[in-house]
């Protein structure tokens, strides 16, 4: 025998002997006890797994089956599932990726598994080419959510560990999976309840897209830890005492802000890492039988804020009233020793619980044996209902969709009351409009108005937390389009877009007629080659619009002169590629886009890249590549839903110094002082020697607010310049920004 067919052969028994020390390690991770019939059905699918799997490898070169039993393992232990769905992510690629049907499954392992797998099995065809694929596939993987939510579970466990094992993907990759990961499953895993499942999503999804920021705010986390377990120390001690004296059983747990929200606190506030003082919270978790819970955790609400004086505006009660995804904790700010401000959350061991695993902690606490309730009372029942009236409605657009179904995520909650004191939970910013379709289809379409604690509002008037709100209704109303530009909820867009969806189509039948006459009249010959000349004619976007439009008389009839349109020649416009040249096209190339030296691209404005930036391509229709930011506000949406036109690119390794200058935006903030404008601008021209294009300083009552946009090399030159700015005028806030006014 060879050495190398030695090798081969060890290496096959290495991997054996790993996969089963693997198997092991997932059987060890269920938090249940099993029964006999439980395990064989775990056992014959990790076969199935094995079998089929067994030729397949991971990018990483490890084998393919490590990544089942990893999602199954995440079922069990970090979100506490049952049987079912360990079953579930031990086979949740075999449909896929091997000749086992769904049909097999359910031979195997019955219907309810078999469901939940052709539920998460990936779907190859391409709907729209000018849809994400990916937006598609989510909501059909929706559709099971009528049937079982473990669905989605299953899936966030398996997009937890590809994410998990990013780094052997592509660049291009990492961007899309990671910017998809942010638009949508950390949302999920948040509405569902998972939160350290959608805190760790947040964070490695930042890990690829904002790759230097990430690393700075990790290492600042890691260079202060030694400091922060200190003032932890320091700041929980007399909160100790007070509950011990209490009589209460309870553990005191310290943590950091997660980076990804320390980095949302950095853009939205404008300021640098040094200025977040609520760099970590504490968290109080008590031992409290049901009955003492309520009063145990006020109790020691009371004992924390006797001590440390309280943000009135950062308390929030989420015990009294839960949110839809059923957490219920107390949380407050208080200001602690050297006037750093900390947040504290007050919850009991159940309630902690249900933060830390969610959806799936209900079924522990509904004494389910394998993991689903049917409980239509729970408040996480209660969104599922609402995601259901959208897939029930679904716009014929995926894209729509999908912002839909996103508004359901991300909004935080008010609570709002019916004339009967019904209580009804909308997203923060809903309407009088919202409320009235939260109350039924029926009622939001015959809305006139309402009455917001007996005084009468308008339709779009914002409703506020604790509101009583009386609908007004007439059977002469019906939904306009006007409508949509207040609405907020996915239930009321949806039903709105449906209503004038059909409302469109039935006019546009009219307008058809109407046309057909007109043709008849004119002894013309009314098919698609005329009706497409109409259209390129009046430049609308479909014959549909053609026929609306002419229904509707916003083509007025004079202008219909059907016989000088369609005899006169037509100057078909050529369709523009991805590669057609853009109006700004630089004429010395500074980026290899894809694998090409000379492809034709143009810089985004949303962003306005320079060399030095992380950026990626976008394949227009019509504009050529744009070049975007990997940071750029518009790059997660546009590589989660449109991943299949990101297009790899890269600066050059030299860019040609002092021959091209990019346009970059610095904000600054600073106390008023004489001269301001002749400082800046002495260190900008002459100490830099950089070129200003414009410069504007608006002054508010001692203090100052300005936009400087220079021209630069690349981005340490830019770094350079405001660290140049900084060192001159230390107590100035300076800041690069994305966008550029025109």
């Amino acid at each position: 025998m060879s050495e190398t067919e030695i090798t081969i052969a060890e290496r096959e028994e290495m991997e054996r002997l790993e996969i089963l020390k693997r198997y092991k390690s997932l059987l060890r991770s269920i938090r249940h006890d099993l029964s006999k019939e439980q395990k064989t059905s775990i056992r014959t699918a990790f076969d199935l797994a094995l079998d089929a799997h067994k030729d397949m490898r991971r990018k990483t070169g490890e084998p393919y089956i490590y990544h089942p039993i990893a999602v199954a393992k995440i079922a069990a232990q970090e979100i506490g599932l049952g049987t079912t769905s360990i079953v579930c992510g031990l086979i949740h690629d075999v449909v896929e990726d091997s000749n086992y049907t769904v049909d097999d499954i359910r031979r195997k392992f019955g219907d309810k598994t078999a469901k939940i797998v052709d539920g998460l099995t990936k779907i190859k065809e391409v709907f729209d080419h000018t849809d994400s694929m990916q937006a598609e596939n989510f909501r059909k993987m929706l559709l099971t959510l009528s049937d079982d939510v473990r669905v989605i579970l299953v899936k966030l466990c398996d997009r937890l560990h590809n994410m998990r094992t990013l780094d052997s993907m592509s660049r291009k990759n990492q961007l899309k999976i990671a910017s998809e990961t942010l638009f949508l499953y950390a949302p999920l895993a948040h509405r569902l309840g998972l939160y350290n499942v959608k805190t760790e999503l947040e964070d490695l999804s930042i890990k690829y897209t904002q790759r230097e920021a990430y690393k700075d705010i990790s290492d600042k986390l890691q260079d202060k830890k030694a400091a922060r377990d200190r003032y932890i120390r320091k700041f929980i001690e007399p909160i100790k005492k007070k509950l011990d004296e209490a009589n209460l059983h309870y553990t005191i747990k310290g943590r950091p802000k997660s980076i990804y929200s320390i980095l949302k606190k950095m853009n939205q506030q404008d300021i640098p890492f040094e200025q977040v003082f609520d760099l970590f919270a504490i968290r109080i978790i008590l031992d409290a039988p049901p009955e003492k819970e309520k009063p145990d955790c006020w109790t020691a609400y009371s004992i924390v804020t006797d001590i440390y004086k309280p943000n009135p505006s950062r308390t929030r009660d989420w015990i009294t009233t839960p949110k839809s995804n059923g957490y219920e904790s107390l949380h407050t700010t208080v200001m602690g020793p050297d006037g750093k401000w900390v947040e504290v959350q007050i919850r009991t061991e159940r309630m902690d619980e249900l933060a830390e695993k969610g959806y799936a902690a209900h079924w522990k606490y509904k004494n389910d044996k394998d993991g689903i309730i049917n409980d239509a009372h729970t408040a996480i029942d209660g969104w599922l209902s609402r995601i259901k009236d959208i897939l029930d409605n679904p716009s014929t657009n995926a894209l729509e969709f999908l912002d839909d179904f996103k508004l359901q995520l991300i909004h935080e909650e008010i609570f709002v009351f019916t004339p009967n004191g019904d209580l009804k939970k909308l997203p923060k910013g809903a309407t009088a409009l919202d409320f009235a379709f939260e109350i039924h289809t029926h009622i939001g379409s015959k809305c006139i108005g309402a009455k917001v604690n007996n005084k009468l509002v308008p339709l779009s008037h914002h409703l506020a937390n604790g509101d009583q709100v009386e609908i007004l209704t007439s059977e002469k109303q019906h939904p306009r389009e006007e409508w949509l530009n207040f609405v907020l909820t996915g239930k009321a867009i949806a039903r709105i877009r449906n209503y004038l969806r059909e409302s469109k189509r039935e006019a546009a039948e009219h307008g058809k007629e109407q046309l057909k006459k007109r043709f008849s009249k004119e002894k013309i010959d009314f098919n698609d080659d005329n009706i497409q000349k109409l259209v390129r004619f009046f430049k609308v976007r479909s014959s549909l619009d053609l026929f609306y439009s002419i229904n509707k008389e916003l083509i007025p009839n004079e202008k219909l002169n059907l016989i000088d349109i369609l005899t006169k020649k037509q100057a078909v416009p050529k369709a523009q590629t991805a590669k057609a040249k853009p109006t700004d096209t630089n004429k010395k190339n500074e980026i290899i886009v894809g694998d090409e030296y000379d492809l034709p691209y143009a810089l985004a404005k949303c962003c306005n890249p320079i060399p030095g930036d992380d950026i990626f391509g976008f394949i227009t229709i019509g504009e050529g590549v744009k070049i975007h930011r990997t940071t750029c506000p518009n790059a997660v949406s546009l590589m989660s839903n449109y991943g299949y036109r990101i297009i790899k690119s890269q600066w050059k390794e030299t860019v040609v110094k002092n021959e091209k200058r990019f346009l970059a935006g610095i904000r600054i903030v600073g106390i008023d002082d004489v001269g301001i404008v002749s400082s800046l601008s002495e260190i900008i021209s002459k100490n830099m020697g950089v070129n200003m294009k414009a410069i504007t300083i608006e002054s508010h009552e001692g203090t100052f607010e300005g936009m400087i946009t220079v021209y630069v090399e690349d981005t340490k030159h830019l770094d350079n310049l405001i660290n140049k700015i900084k060192l001159k005028h230390p107590t100035m806030d300076v800041f690069r920004v994305d966008h550029l006014d025109a």
